[in-house]
């Protein structure tokens, strides 16, 4: 059994709307264990026998449009590809408030060329590391709420279906995924 972290897109915090105890008894109707959210916001724990993270990510996201007509991108980390996000922030030893950092989780590994062209907007002060499917994200000046650089602008220039969260929530979804 793998512990397993789903993170779903805009659920939440615009128009779609998601009760956790709805996403918990999907997740669960689909054969997983040990569910459980995190906040308000699209975050599932789970344990399972499946191996292939794709494939957990389409029936997730097959099973919300089903039975709750919802159409939402998921992505999914297992517990070892959190810990190595929580532990691997670039930006964690320069800045203590969890609110100035974040983690934009990409459906893909980006084309290097989308990466090496990433720029932050003009006059913003955004320090950014993509390493594999994750960007890490810096705000020395303010949180993420004043900025252009989004998980929209980033998903524009990457070409990928991104979900961001901060580090506080980072932190907990790899505790939660490592059981």
């Amino acid at each position: 059994m793998t512990r397993y972290v789903a993170l779903l897109r805009g659920v939440n915090v615009g128009t779609t709307r998601l009760a956790m105890a709805d996403l918990r008894r999907i997740v669960t109707d689909l054969g997983h264990e040990s569910v459980e959210t995190y906040l308000q916001s699209g975050n599932v724990a789970f344990g399972s026998t499946v191996r292939d993270a794709e494939k957990l990510a389409a029936g997730i996201e097959r099973a919300l449009a089903d039975e709750l007509g919802l159409t939402v991108p998921v992505l999914v980390r297992s517990g070892r590809e959190l810990a190595a996000v929580a532990g691997g922030n670039p930006y964690a030893e320069v800045e203590d408030d969890p609110k100035l950092l974040l983690v934009a989780f990409l459906a893909t590994p980006p084309a290097k060329a989308m990466v090496d062209a990433l720029a932050v907007p003009g006059g913003e002060n955004v320090s950014f590391t993509v390493t594999g499917r994750e960007v890490f994200l810096h705000f020395p000046d303010g949180g993420y709420g004043r900025t252009k650089f989004t998980n929209a602008y980033l998903e524009k220039r990457l070409g990928v279906v991104a979900t961001t969260r901060n580090w506080k929530s980072v932190r907990a979804l790899a505790e939660l995924a490592a059981g």
